[in-house]
């Protein structure tokens, strides 16, 4: 019995209809529990009768691989809350309570790479991420992370937004737009982002049906291999001294590679797979890629490297790519948002910027070839360098010139 038979009644109806009536206004008329319950299954059912939602979508490899590639990219790279002091001059505002919040402790259970990776899963998944912002005496302590199912965005008449929130007890609270810190994904109303789940809800439901195939085949028609066919019946006596035959045959070892020898007008006939039948493996292939597209992930970041090569200029120019046009936009999205929902009015000087010299934080051989070309065109001192990669500075390591240049003792005399 469901969770809407029981708030019905269970004596409701004891046959289950196969559809609720439509309405002539266009909507659904519910008449029984079952029928409320069809109806909500009936919006996450794709085409191929899986049914997908986010938990069920997040079973799938490629769906997993490519949110937690995603929402590992602002997880992991550190955010800075920067005050600019003039037009050329930035500083790390590290007394600002939001250097606090997203460098320490976001709140009282989560650190801050949890709430990131939380939030950009969200975003992902459902196409918004909201956070209860708390505030004392005009600043931010805390941001409390509210899952996408229980707030609703509610845009008004003159244009501003609440959000009405639905607790565990089931009675609404109703938001400041002040109060809500909200990443919004790609938008069609500008209000509420969509969900990728949605809109690649056949690909990914295709995806599980034909998962859920192979794992019907493999389990009830490919243990048997073959099947000895004899023209008459087999008597006791025959059918055991076949079977030794054939269990003496497969024991490997000295019988390795020979030949079989069929008595009796004995024929062989095939019972698992062929290699037809095995061709929706290259329509998974075909899934894999399709899903990894929506999320704008490489396909070879999610192990699909078929058509592509395994190694060199392909590879890196595809993760340049992702960096540039898929990565760029989540961090656009972070520092957006914490600009107009967590910086005050009166601090048009702070802002938020993501350190996106990490992304390249695993590979020192670019990361020292980048160090090397700024101080070759003067743009870093030693000392800048040395703070990049977490070192404490030198004496004269201030100076901005070219390491590679030696100057001219009898010019400086």
């Amino acid at each position: 019995m469901g969770i809407f038979s029981r708030l019905f009644g269970a004596n409701s109806s004891t046959t289950k209809p196969r559809a609720a009536v439509q309405s002539s206004s266009g909507g659904v008329v519910i008449s029984s529990p079952e029928q409320l319950e069809e109806a909500i299954r009936g919006a996450n059912v794709s085409a191929s009768g899986a049914v997908v939602n986010d938990a069920s979508a997040m079973r799938q490899a490629a769906v997993f691989a490519c949110v937690r590639i995603r929402s590992g990219v602002p997880a992991n790279m550190p955010l800075h809350i920067k005050r600019r002091i003039d037009g050329r001059t930035r500083e790390d505002a590290t007394e600002h309570p939001l250097w606090t919040i997203f460098r320490r402790k976001p709140n009282g259970w989560q650190t801050p790479s949890q709430f990131k990776r939380t939030m950009q899963a969200w975003l992902l998944l459902r196409g918004n991420a909201y956070a209860r912002i708390v505030w004392s005496r005009g600043k931010v302590i805390g941001l409390l992370p509210l899952h996408p199912d229980r707030v609703t965005p509610v845009q008004l008449d003159d244009m501003s937004v609440v959000y009405e929130y639905t607790p565990r007890n089931g009675r609404k609270v109703r938001l400041a737009q002040s109060d809500v810190f909200h990443l919004v994904g790609l938008s069609l109303d500008g209000v509420t982002g969509v969900s990728v789940i949605t809109y690649a809800r056949e690909t990914i439901g295709l995806s599980m049906t034909m998962e859920n195939h192979g794992a019907s085949v493999f389990r009830n028609a490919a243990r048997a291999s073959h099947a000895l066919r004899h023209p008459r019946e087999l008597s006791p006596d025959a059918r055991d001294h076949l079977k030794a035959s054939l269990d003496e045959y497969r024991a490997g070892g000295a019988n390795e590679g020979k030949i079989l020898v069929l008595e009796e007008g004995m024929e062989v006939s095939q019972l698992s797979m062929s290699h037809e039948d095995a061709q929706w493996l290259e329509s998974r292939k075909f899934s894999r890629t399709d899903i990894a597209m929506f999320f704008g992930v490489p396909p070879h970041m999610i192990g699909d490297t078929e058509k592509s090569t395994s190694w060199g200029s392909g590879i890196i120019e595809q993760t340049q790519g992702f960096i540039a046009f898929t990565s760029e936009d989540d961090l656009t999205t972070w520092e957006d948002a914490i600009g107009a929902r967590l910086v005050r009015d009166d601090e048009p000087d702070i802002y938020a910027r993501f350190n996106r010299s990490a992304l390249v934080r695993g590979d020192l051989k670019s990361r020292y070839e980048a160090h090397s070309l700024g101080r070759q065109m003067g743009v870093l001192s030693a000392n800048d360098v040395r703070a990049l990669e977490d070192m404490n500075p030198v004496e004269g390591g201030d100076v901005y010139e070219n390491p590679m240049i030696t100057p001219n003792k009898e010019t400086q005399q």
